[in-house]
């Protein structure tokens, strides 16, 4: 199940680039996005922040 990601927009960015999107695509789009956040969110965590930076991505 997709969460985070904004599927009629990643949808028409495929499209433009000439590309349709398959079934399974946006589930793992969505996967790697939460697995991205999760290390950020840890690198600023370490840092002891509570605000997450470009930098921590």
């Amino acid at each position: 199940m997709v969460e985070l990601l904004v599927q009629s927009k990643v949808r028409e960015y495929i499209k433009k680039k000439g590309l349709n999107t398959g079934g399974d695509t946006l589930d793992s789009l969505d996967k790697r996005l939460m697995k991205m956040l999760d290390a950020a969110i840890a690198r600023a965590k370490g840092n002891d922040r509570k605000t997450l930076m470009a930098r921590d991505c």
